[in-house]
């Protein structure tokens, strides 16, 4: 009896081993830049095992269409989040908004200030100025949006305030709650 239990310990064991291994593989690209930090390197990671789950459940979930896909799309907006995090792409967003960012050449001149020693000088206009002003804050502004909505999609709806007498479930639910992310 001890041998038998002995055995399915190590296939257990054996199983771990492999999983670790599949693991590795699928987290190779997080895992090789990871760094303590910054949460850019969390945030990788998160977005690697999000995009195997939501992958995985699409295609072998065995929940009901309705609010196995409704989670699925909430996975893929928080990876895009994490993507647009991690990419800086909300200044790119901001200039779709307002316009491109006005950016010259750098120029240097020979300081009076300090003989042997060279000065940027700026050639910008006020109103050259103002514009990219608006373009960096208005990123700022959607930087801060898109985080409160990813942790809005990890947070998920309050439950207690559903009621049979709103409707259907399915209808209510809106895929948000990671810890609802299960298959």
């Amino acid at each position: 009896m001890s041998f038998f239990l002995l055995s399915l310990y190590k296939i257990n064991d054996m199983k771990n081993f492999i999983t670790f291994l599949k693991n590795i593989w699928a987290f190779r690209k997080a895992l090789w830049k990871f760094r303590w930090w910054d949460y850019n390197f969390t945030l990788e990671m998160m977005k690697t095992s999000l995009q195997i789950m939501s992958d995985n459940l699409e295609t072998k979930g065995i929940e009901v269409d309705g609010t196995r896909m409704k989670k699925v799309d909430k996975m893929r907006r928080a990876i895009e989040i994490m993507n647009n995090m991690n990419n800086v792409h909300h200044i790119e967003m901001a200039e779709k908004e307002l316009g491109k960012l006005y950016i010259k050449p750098f120029e240097f001149v020979k300081s009076l200030s300090h003989p042997g020693s060279f000065e940027l000088v700026d050639n910008d206009t006020e109103e050259e100025r103002e514009h990219n002003k608006k373009v960096y804050s208005r990123a700022r502004e959607i930087e801060e949006q898109e985080w409160a909505e990813l942790w809005e999609i990890f947070k998920g709806q309050d439950n207690s305030k559903y009621s049979p007498f709103i409707g259907e479930w399915d209808d209510w639910f809106d895929g948000t709650g990671m810890r609802g992310w299960w298959d």
